[in-house]
């Protein structure tokens, strides 16, 4: 609420945008479906309009997202992110190098503070803005794919709501070519399955999965690593409107040095205060 607009804070927030202005008690009887949000049309729709204006911009940390291409036997999913690469020098010792983990791929988002009329706790949500597919996915997806934010430029531009105003933060919402994808079995077309294995690459046409490559190996092994440790969440403990609602994952261990990173260092310049 009072945040400096170029100081990043990371929390968590339920997916599907509750406006301020939702006048009933229960969060899950709004009408509309608010996960995502067309970028042509977000100034226009009154769920959206005013928290956008008011430059409640947000960023959506992932691993990546999926999307399904539809065929005539059914529909082939596919697991979108950014280029992994092994080539980033971390600090200490000069001429070390060291992976600093799967890069998160950075989405564009719009959120709103909802409080119950009867009291209560603030609730925070959040939506992710859509585009148009870009020429490489567009085979997916001819329609609508998530927002991507492709550089440290980008994300402060869209942050930092006090230097960049809406109508100029708007035009950073555009298509991007810089993220790979490949086909992954329909294993993760459950929801109720949440396993490494939704990410494995497979080979269409085949019966068996690609054998592992390099960069896979990697991919897998950092997926399994961060699973281990974080228990989760069972049935029972999952807010009653929880069909409303997707719940945030417990954090991954091995991705908290990279979300501290990509929050900035310490002693960076602060930009004016403006109260949103």
């Amino acid at each position: 609420k009072d945040a400096d607009s170029s100081e990043r804070v990371l929390m968590d927030m339920r997916w599907g945008l509750i406006p301020s202005w939702f006048k009933k008690d229960d969060p899950s009887k709004m009408q509309f479906n608010t996960s995502n949000c067309r970028s042509d049309t977000m100034l226009k729709k009154s769920s959206y309009k005013g928290a956008l204006l008011k430059g409640k911009r947000c960023v959506v940390l992932a691993d990546g997202f999926y999307e399904w291409q539809q065929q005539s036997g059914g529909k082939q999913p596919y697991f979108i992110y950014f280029p992994q690469t092994k080539d980033t020098v971390a600090e200490g010792k000069e001429g070390d190098e060291e992976w600093r983990g799967w890069r998160l791929l950075t989405m564009a988002g719009i959120f709103d503070c909802w409080e119950p009329p009867a009291g209560g706790e603030m609730l925070y949500t959040y939506t992710i803005i859509t585009v148009d597919a870009s020429k490489d996915v567009s085979f997916i997806h001819h329609r609508q794919v998530r927002a991507i934010l492709d550089g440290d430029e980008a994300i402060r531009k869209w942050l930092d709501f006090a230097e960049v105003p809406t109508q100029e933060a708007v035009k950073l919402i555009q298509p991007t070519e810089n993220i790979v994808f490949h086909p992954v079995s329909t294993f993760v077309n459950s929801v109720r399955n949440n396993a490494p294995e939704c990410l494995a690459p497979i080979e269409l046409g085949a019966t068996k999965e690609v054998k592992t490559t390099p960069s896979s190996k990697v991919m897998l092994g950092w997926l399994k690593n961060s699973q281990e440790g974080s228990p989760q969440k069972k049935e029972n403990d999952l807010p009653r409107w929880t069909s409303q609602f997707i719940h945030s994952p417990s954090p991954k261990k091995t991705s908290a040095g990279i979300l501290q990173q990509w929050l900035g260092k310490e002693g960076e310049p602060a930009a004016k205060k403006r109260k949103v």
